[in-house]
């Protein structure tokens, strides 16, 4: 009774906000020029690269479903699976290029959208890391795959981690791209509750989504537009209040599940794959101005993580930022597969 008149409690905020709160759904984004129509929060109509199937859930007595891709060797198989693991503003399909990469060389790739993510379903539930990777191997188990290599991009390196910790005999190799998580935002990023949280996601903007997608990049391509676009057009859908709890959720889980107290108890081979030019902080606009120099630095935190996980290898990537394996994928692809398929 209590978790219920919380979420009630919950929902009755959203709805306030709803009602009250300045811009939000605001025609202004839902007029923005070149964004096109409304799309729904389970991406409906949004094409992924290869199909998409779903593996039901019941969490905390919510029926749910998550999306993934399982896409096979494209030609003799190497008898090997790689899982690759999305990161917070992100979904699947964004590992397009390294799932063709990967399959034409003969593994297997399965490609799960999280809970709360993607065309999975978008609970208010209590979102955990240990939750996902409960998740995630119950998708592994349903498929009989008994071991995978195991990618993990920013949240998804937090992920790709406790999942590894939870089930160190189901991973083969660990690899972690720009993970964030590599530092305790409690440190360095003020408290912020969840109504605050999804405030910010209700109020954000055509020009805030982009402006926070460039600062993953060295360069911008018109191809990165993408996840923009998509991210605008959640937006105009009635639901988006839903999506947008979930999203504040997860970034509580994020702030609040550090992870890199552990990486001395990883003991699979690990790769660390870093973009010098990276420097993420979840909550940044929040750090004082003082503690900004100290906050994101990937280069220090590479290093540093890498001595703490043993025989760990770690590949800087110069020049290159958030997202190797969209901004540098031949670099990455080439280093991937180098780790991978010894």
């Amino acid at each position: 009774m209590k978790v219920l008149a919380v979420k009630v409690g919950r929902l009755v905020g959203v709805f306030v906000v709803l009602l009250l709160g300045p811009g939000l759904l605001s025609a202004a984004v839902a007029g923005e020029a070149g964004v096109g129509t409304a799309l729904g929060i389970g991406l409906e109509g949004y094409d992924y690269p290869f199909k998409v199937e779903f593996l039901p859930l019941t969490i905390e007595g919510q029926d749910l479903r998550m999306a993934y891709m399982d896409v096979p060797a494209d030609g003799e198989p190497n008898g090997k699976t790689v899982l690759l693991l999305h990161g917070k503003n992100f979904f699947g399909s964004y590992w397009k290029e390294t799932i063709i990469f990967l399959t034409k060389k003969g593994f297997r790739v399965i490609v799960p959208d999280q809970i709360g993510f993607g065309k999975s379903s978008k609970p208010d539930i209590h979102y955990s890391f240990h939750m996902l990777a409960a998740n995630t191997r119950k998708l592994i188990d349903s498929l009989a795959i008994k071991q995978v290599v195991v990618v993990g991009h920013s949240m998804g390196g937090m992920l790709a981690t406790r999942f590894t910790l939870m089930y160190p005999e189901t991973v083969m190799r660990l690899v972690l791209e720009d993970p964030i998580g590599l530092e305790d935002y409690r440190e360095l990023v003020p408290y912020a509750p969840v109504e605050e949280l999804y405030r910010t996601e209700m109020n954000s903007s055509e020009e805030s989504i982009r402006n926070y997608h460039k600062a993953y990049y060295t360069r911008w391509k018109p191809e990165y537009d993408e996840y923009v676009t998509v991210a605008v057009r959640w937006k105009m859908s009635p639901e988006y209040p839903r999506l947008a709890m979930s999203s504040a959720l997860t970034y509580q889980m994020i702030y609040e599940q550090p992870v890199c107290y552990e990486f001395a108890n990883i003991k699979v081979k690990t790769l660390l794959v870093i973009g010098q030019a990276d420097r993420t902080v979840v909550g940044k606009a929040r750090v004082k101005k003082e503690l900004l120099p100290m906050a994101g630095q990937y280069p220090e935190l590479g290093r540093k993580t890498v001595k703490e996980i043993a025989g760990a290898k770690l590949v800087e990537i110069p020049d290159v930022g958030h997202i190797p394996h969209l901004e540098a994928t031949a670099r990455f692809n080439q280093e991937l597969l180098a780790f991978i398929i010894k």
